[in-house]
């Protein structure tokens, strides 16, 4: 009865370890990508990992504000199928995305949360890699009602770190009007 018993637990800690093998673990705390997964799921890679970042928004009056630090942590989830992302701010707020990749549209979908704007639904950016940026699109009238984007974009993305802008734009992305900047450098891992 005893051997049954070790065996029975053996096996269940083998299919628990297999279902879970690409999580988040004391040996890779940011998960890894799953090879079965779209290869879409590496577009990500250069961000896993924790970045301390420089944030600034533009004003009311078209200028910047002073820029302040956060630190932006991404990491694979759903055993390697999908992304997250949190930013951790100076005034204790937080913001994150899950983002997960559907073949059947080859697009990106990225669903974006707040903890100083607790919503029902989440704002969904689209989008994908292009060339060496990642480029994200959610429906946004200007506030003259003018139709476009608020356009996400990751660029220059390599182990060191990345940058982001978010921008909104006309339905032609003929106007462009940067909104928010975002620099990051990582962390010595």
């Amino acid at each position: 009865m005893k051997s049954l018993l070790t065996i029975s637990l053996a096996l269940i800690t083998t299919i628990t370890f297999a279902q879970y093998q690409y999580d988040a673990s004391a040996e890779n705390p940011y998960g890894k990508a799953n090879p079965e997964a779209p290869e879409q799921i590496k577009d990500y890679q250069a961000m896993i990992g924790s970045c301390n970042c420089k944030s600034t928004t533009r004003k009311q009056d078209g200028n910047w504000n002073e820029p302040e630090d956060i630190i932006w942590k991404w990491k694979y989830i759903m055993n390697g199928n999908a992304v997250q992302d949190e930013t951790l701010k100076p005034d204790g707020s937080h913001s994150g995305s899950i983002r997960q990749f559907v073949s059947d549209s080859s697009r990106w979908y990225v669903h974006w949360y707040s903890s100083k704007t607790p919503s029902t639904t989440f704002p969904v950016w689209e989008g994908n890699k292009k060339d060496d940026k990642i480029v994200l699109y959610k429906e946004q009238a200007a506030q003259n009602g003018t139709e476009g984007y608020f356009r996400l974009t990751f660029y220059d993305m390599s182990k060191t770190g990345y940058k982001w802008v978010g921008e909104w734009t006309d339905k032609e992305e003929k106007i462009i009007y940067p909104t928010w900047k975002i620099n990051c450098i990582r962390q010595k891992m």
